[in-house]
């Protein structure tokens, strides 16, 4: 089933000027309001000019049908001729100009909550900081080593093997390291599931549209970030007719978890739905040159638990405060140091009405380093993806016809929101530089230890 986009142009065209100064807010170069109200502008015209037509050569056949002269039906014909024609050009500019609509209107980034910072990544809010960075004062004057020299000496990555067997930027985790990616996938999957998440095991594999949706697209002629498998064309028996689907490799479980619900219409009463996700994240461009590349910190797969809900408009803001909570319980359990930030516009992206990141003390590294993320994107990705619900009917005492009118009502878009659980391979650059002693050794947080066979420290 092929998506289409349910895009609200209405309000497009009646918030115009605000959505143009958000588009330059969020720093977005390549969307044009102006352009997408013009096209559904003749859009409609050209909507309204065709059932025009058709309704004219309608009467025009009725009239064949019911004249007797032969000169007045050959002229009656000849219209209808006329009139077919004109409605067959009119339908292919109809197509052309939709499909360019459509086009645009993707291009169009969600709106912005009132409270967010218009600016760059360094004008984020710091909401709050828990525990105290760790620097060598606190090691006694110890040099504090960053997560790839205690890795070369405990052999806990391969990087050298990876870059011959794949290319750079890919890793193997062995011995600790490798239960250490096990331990917490496991701690965050139960952590998340007692919360009253539903566990899901994703495909790794998306058809692109779905990715699209979600708000994973390249903007502003930058390089995409995504991994595209070779096309296949798909036939059909019915009609012989083949169409080419083009496939990705997920950046997150966000997306195949978003894919469950599209075109489906939700009872109000299974809201709101949470679900928790384990997949691989491959990302094709890394990152830029420099020590952001070092080690782990960029790479193009690692594993990601992710926690993706579904809730009405009313329920979302109070549902990003419960995904945040849940972050900043797994990042306590771990006895990490971190701060929560509310981001401004440019780190927005997309799909984001508002995006809180949070940062992990990495002393190796000698500064911050985002370990997780969680957005509320309102119907963003609701429309592109056609997930719906229908309001509840009210149990007040209304009348008869009230009730009707309420039960006939239209269905509504659901309120996507995501946040990331575990992003392991940070997490491991965080745990191996904060928790490292003297004597070479690694203590492991207490809330992992049950998951790698009992053992307190890595040696």
């Amino acid at each position: 089933m092929f998506l289409n986009p349910h895009l609200n142009y209405k309000h497009f065209i009646s918030n115009s000027s605000k959505i143009s100064e958000n588009i330059k807010n969020r720093n977005v170069k390549d969307a044009n309001i102006e352009l997408v109200n013009s096209l559904y502008t003749t859009f409609c015209n050209l909507t309204t000019q065709i059932n025009s037509k058709r309704n004219k050569r309608n009467e025009t056949t009725k009239l064949i049908k019911q004249t007797k002269l032969e000169e007045l039906r050959e002229k009656l014909v000849e219209q209808a001729r006329i009139l077919k024609e004109e409605i067959q050009k009119a339908e292919l500019e109809l197509e052309k100009v939709e499909k360019e609509m459509i086009q645009e209107g993707l291009k169009i980034p969600n709106d912005t909550h009132h409270e967010v910072i218009v600016g760059r990544e360094e004008l984020a809010k710091v909401i709050k900081i828990v525990g105290v960075p760790l620097d060598s004062t606190q090691k006694g004057g110890n040099i504090i080593k960053d997560h790839m020299t205690i890795a070369r000496e405990l052999d806990l990555i391969d990087l050298e093997s990876a870059s011959n067997v794949t290319g750079t930027s890919w890793y193997y985790l062995r011995n600790a390291g490798a239960l250490l990616e096990l331990a917490l996938i496991q701690y965050a999957i139960y952590k998340v599931i007692s919360k009253g998440y539903i566990p899901i095991i994703t495909p790794d594999v998306v058809k692109t549209e779905y990715s699209d949706g979600c708000g994973f697209q390249p903007r502003d002629g930058e390089i995409s970030q995504n991994y595209f498998v070779i096309t296949s064309p798909i036939g059909s028996v019915e009609t012989g007719n083949n169409q080419e689907i083009s496939f990705t490799l997920t950046g997150t479980a966000e997306i195949p978890l978003a894919g469950i619900y599209s075109n489906k219409i939700i009872p109000s009463s299974k809201l709101p739905i949470r679900m928790v996700g384990f997949g691989r994240a491959f990302r094709a461009e890394a990152g830029s040159r420099g020590q952001d590349t070092k080690g782990l910190y960029r790479v193009h797969q690692f594993s990601k638990v992710e926690m993706f809900c579904l809730t009405s408009p009313e329920e979302s803001e109070e549902m990003l405060k419960e995904i945040v909570n849940i972050q900043e319980e797994i990042v306590k359990d771990l006895g990490l140091c971190f701060r929560i930030l509310d981001m401004p516009t440019y780190e927005l992206g997309a799909s984001a009405y508002r995006k809180y990141d949070m940062e992990a003390w990495m002393p190796g590294r000698g500064k911050w380093g985002e370990i997780s993320s969680a957005s509320n994107c309102t119907d963003y990705q609701s429309r592109r993806l056609n997930i719906r619900y229908k309001p509840s009917l009210s149990s007040s005492n209304e009348s008869t016809n009230d009730r009707v009118k309420q039960k006939q009502q239209s269905t509504e878009f659901v309120h996507t929101l995501n946040g990331t659980a575990i992003a392991v391979p940070r997490m491991i650059i965080a745990i191996l530089e904060n928790f490292q002693r003297d004597d070479g050794k690694i203590s492991i947080p207490e809330v992992l230890r049950k998951w790698m066979g009992g053992m307190e420290f890595i040696e």
